[in-house]
Formats: C-alpha cells, structure tokens, sequence
C-alpha cells in the first residue's frame, strides 16, 4: 500500500511540476515586450508620454493666442474711441461756404385724380 501512494504522490509531483513549467512559458509569453501584453502596455505608455507633450505644447499655444488676442481687443477698443471722437468733432466743424449743398431729387409730377400705381388687367391675363 505504501508503494501505490508513493507512485500517486510523485505523479502528483510530476504533474505540478509540468504544470508549472507551462504556466511560467505562458507567462513569458503574456509579459514579452514585442507582442504580449507587455508590449501593448509600453507601447500605449509611450501614447501617453507624447500625447501628453502635444497636449502641453497646445495650452502653451493657446495661451499665447489667448493674450494676442486680448491685446488686439484692447487696442481696437481704443481705436474705436478714438474714431468715435474724431466722428463728433467733425460735427462741430461749420461747413465751407463755398460747398453747393446736395441736390434734393425732383418730385414726381402726378395729378390729382391720377392714381399712383395702375394695374393692367391684359398682364394678369398673360402672366398666368
């Protein structure tokens, strides 16, 4: 009896042991850096460090575009100012004597039992 449960208990062994010789080949496999896990892992870690690089380099960007533009709102306000006054003080300014005002258009001669607009009845006609 003690020989059969010495056989079980070295196949056992020899069983464990094989085991383990595949599961660490697996793991090999599963942890190498070229087409495992591994790989994708250090492959997205270096996704992560570039998009990181590109996504500082647009605040810096946008922050600079950010003052330019707050600089020209600045100074177009300014300029408006300045046109605004200028506009003002030419209403101030009298007119040269010398300047014909503009000519006013001719009113149109129309009597009084005239209606304004007519209406042809033969153009209805052939507009339909």
């Amino acid at each position: 009896m003690d020989i059969i449960a010495d056989i079980f208990l070295t196949a056992g062994a020899v069983g464990a042991g094989i085991y383990c010789f595949i599961l660490g080949r697996r793991l090999n496999r599963f942890n190498d850096l070229e087409k495992g896990v591994g790989g994708a892992v250090a492959v997205l870690s270096a996704q992560v460090d570039d998009l990181t690089k590109t996504l500082s380099a647009a605040q810096n960007t946008a922050s600079v575009s950010a003052q330019t533009l707050t600089d020209l709102t600045v100074r177009a306000e300014a300029m408006s100012q300045r046109l605004e006054l200028q506009m003002a003080s030419l209403h101030d300014i009298p007119r040269a004597p010398d300047a014909a005002p503009a000519p006013q258009p001719a009113p149109a001669q129309q009597t009084a039992g005239e209606p304004m607009f007519v209406r042809h009845r033969g153009s209805e006609a052939r507009q339909q």
